[in-house]
């Protein structure tokens, strides 16, 4: 019966041959939808391959819901497809959810597709070796003792992709390597469609995106893989609007020279970043617009020399930073939103050079940015919102140019800026608003230039209570601040050394700037302090002999603004 449907089609295809060749351009789909057969399974072919093997381009075959135990290669051109209308189950379609491969007899991966083939809904699974014990000594340490294995070594996939062709719809769980594996090369780009499966408890990745592949990679769900829930190795897909969480290592995992789009996805949950980015100076995603939330350690982490884009994405609440970056990598982070994560919103070290503009970070429980262990970061139209330590730190010998940022915090003893351990800022045209402190504690070297400080007091007592506080061994030069609502706008002790000129004090208690026992000579100059009490000074400086010029107090201003 088989062979009699089959040989009555091929002899349908060859009535019509003549047509195919005549035909107009505009006859042309008309052809095809004649041309085109269903060969069905079990109806007609005891198996999905025999039933494929018997197919040609642009045939489809419908396979009725059951289990089948084999493994199918599909062939050029010919789509397989689960009996049924596409109604929702409970994790993919329910189609799909029924009509099942699953341990298939013999080796090679559970589907091997073909050029222009599709494959659409089918779970498959049991190929290879699921080991559960393994994926819950992994899941409990957070892949902390897993071995460093690059996403493209060897293994058997659930759905093993070398074409362009569309995969969409299936359900793939419990193989010993990754869920769908998508493999080109350096000299042949593939670009498969990989559109709205479901990958879980894979031991390699839910979706393994290697060299040459420029797939489409479009609302796939990938949950408790091993390793990424969707990883890359030298490739260049589109990602968005996939759901990826619980995998044990990033959500979505780009390394080795990637460089994807990934945009519009939900990260959460997972093990460690939402979406992790390391691995050499070729690894330049574009992500943006991202969801990165609840993860165990970063929203987005970059590292290893990797220069990513990271743009208009949003980071809460995860465990670690934000946005981290370390290891010399050398990321744009521009127009996140990192909010209420359990270290910094961003944070970047260990050699980074980071570019960080536009970002909100606020209700961060460390520092709304940080930069520590000699990295390097430049700061633009940041706003930094009552973070829990500082708005701003920066510490170990690390480097900082800030230009147009706000910083403010509600209360609090910490300063809005911490500049430690030897480090060196460059501070223009900021607003500092609140603080405890210090607008700016200093250990190490600074530039502060036009500059506003709003403070909350100033207070009389206790803590100190001063705009820029800069400790022994330090070297500031400050001018044309303005400052208002600080004990002093400036207080140095056994500084190194000391510049002050031009700056504007309101609201400040006994001295606007305090210079004590600097090991070079002072300068300052300029300096206007307002005040209406006859015992307030613009200047107090003990110690070695300073260049004093025009340093003066003024009656406050009137409501016009006149003195």
């Amino acid at each position: 019966m088989q062979t009699q449907t089959h040989s009555y089609i091929s002899t349908m295809k060859a009535f019509h041959l003549p047509l195919a060749i005549f035909a107009t351009a505009q006859l042309a789909p008309f052809v095809h939808k004649v041309n085109a057969a269903d060969l069905l399974v079990p109806k007609d072919y005891a198996s999905i391959q025999a039933a494929i093997d018997q197919a040609e381009p642009t045939d489809r075959v419908l396979v009725k819901a059951g289990t089948y135990r084999e493994r199918i290669v599909l062939k050029k051109g010919v789509t397989v497809r689960s009996a049924g209308d596409d109604a929702k189950g409970t994790l993919g379609l329910k189609r799909a959810e029924v009509t099942i491969l699953n341990h298939p007899k013999g080796k090679g991966p559970g589907v091997t597709m073909d050029a222009d083939a599709a494959l659409d809904g089918f779970t498959i699974t049991g190929v290879g070796l699921y080991d559960e014990n393994k994926w819950k000594k992994h899941y409990a340490t957070q892949g902390n003792m897993q071995s460093h294995e690059h996403i493209g070594v060897s293994g058997t996939a659930g759905i093993e992709v070398r074409h362009s062709c569309e995969v969409k719809n299936n359900i793939v769980h419990h193989v010993g390597y990754t869920g769908i594996g998508i493999t080109g090369s350096k000299d042949r780009k593939v670009s498969p469609g990989v559109i709205g499966n479901v990958c879980y408890r894979n031991m390699g990745g839910g979706i393994g995106s290697m060299a040459g592949s420029t797939a489409i990679i479009e609302n796939n769900v990938c949950f408790e893989n091993f390793y990424a829930g969707i990883g890359h190795n030298g490739a260049s897909p589109m990602v968005r609007g996939n759901k990826c969480y619980n995998n044990i290592r990033a959500g979505i995992g780009i390394s080795e020279g990637s460089s994807p789009t990934v945009t519009k996805n939900r990260c959460y949950e997972n093990r460690r970043a939402g979406i992790g980015i390391r691995t050499g100076e070729d690894t330049r995603p574009v992500v943006e617009d991202n969801d990165c939330f609840e993860n165990d350690m970063a929203g987005i982490g970059t590292e290893e020399e990797a220069r990513p884009i990271i743009r208009s994405n949003r980071c809460h609440r995860n465990k670690l930073a934000g946005i981290g970056a370390r290891h010399e990598a050398h990321p744009e982070i521009v127009g996140n939103e990192c909010i209420g994560n359990g270290a910094a919103g961003i944070g970047v070290e260990h050699g980074v050079v980071a570019k960080i503009v536009d970002n909100l970070c606020k209700g961060n429980k460390a520092s709304g940015i940080g930069v520590r262990h000699q990295a390097e970061a430049f700061l633009l139209n940041n706003r930094l919102i009552d973070n829990a330590l500082v708005a701003i730190g920066i510490r170990n010998g690390s480097k900082l140019t800030a230009k147009k940022n706000i910083m403010s915090r509600k209360g609090g003893m910490p300063p809005l800026v911490a500049i430690l351990e030897n480090s060196s800022a460059t501070l223009t045209d900021n607003d500092l608003n609140g603080g405890g402190v210090a607008g700016v504690l200093l250990q190490g070297t600074a530039h502060i230039e036009k500059n506003r400080f709003h403070g909350n007091g100033p207070r009389k007592g206790g803590p100190p209570n001063f705009a820029t506080w800069v400790r022994e061994g330090s070297s500031v030069t400050f001018s044309n601040n303005e400052v208002d609502h600080w004990r002093h706008a400036l207080f140095a002790s056994k500084a190194k050394q000391v510049s002050a000129n031009d700056n504007k004090v309101h609201a400040f208690l006994g001295t606007a700037l305090v210079i004590r026992n600097s090991e070079k000579p002072t300068e300052a100059s300029g300096n206007i302090a307002f005040s209406d009490d006859i015992n307030s000074q613009a200047l107090e400086i003990i110690g070695r002999k300073a260049t004093v010029k025009g340093n003066l107090v003024r009656k406050k201003p009137n409501k016009q603004g006149t003195p």
